[in-house]
C-alpha cells in the first residue's frame, strides 16, 4: 500500500512521517486489499488535526481526529481507520452462507 503524508500549512518532520507510516502499515496487516492512503496533518490554533483517506475496493474510507498532540491525533486516527476497515471486511464476508445451506438440504 502506498501511504502519502502531507502537511497543511506545516512542515512534516521525518520522525512524524515515519511514525504515521509505521502506524498505518498496521492496517495493511489487517486488510491487504487497500489501494492507498493519504494522510493530511494540520494545526488549527491549539488543536492538532489528522485526517486520512484510504481506498478499498469499491469504497473510500475517511476519518478525521483532533487532539492536543500530533502523535495522539495520529493514534486516534489509526484507531478509527482500524474500526472502519474491520467493519468493511466484515461486510465482505457472507456470514449466513452456512445457514442457507442447512435450510435448503433436507
Amino acid at each position: 500500500m502506498q501511504i502519502q503524508v502531507t502537511g497543511q500549512q506545516m512542515e512534516i518532520t521525518p520522525a512524524l512521517r515515519d511514525y504515521a507510516v509505521s502506524k498505518l502499515e498496521k492496517l495493511t496487516r489487517l486488510f491487504d486489499h487497500t489501494t492507498g492512503a493519504h494522510v493530511v496533518l494540520s494545526v488549527d490554533k491549539h488543536a492538532h488535526k489528522a485526517e486520512c483517506r484510504m481506498g478499498v475496493p469499491g469504497k473510500q474510507l475517511f476519518a478525521e481526529v483532533a487532539a492536543h498532540d500530533m502523535y495522539a491525533a495520529i493514534d486516534g486516527l489509526v484507531d478509527r481507520m482500524e474500526m472502519q476497515v474491520r467493519k468493511y471486511k466484515g461486510k465482505l464476508t457472507d456470514h449466513h452462507a452456512q445457514a442457507r445451506r442447512t435450510s435448503i438440504d433436507p
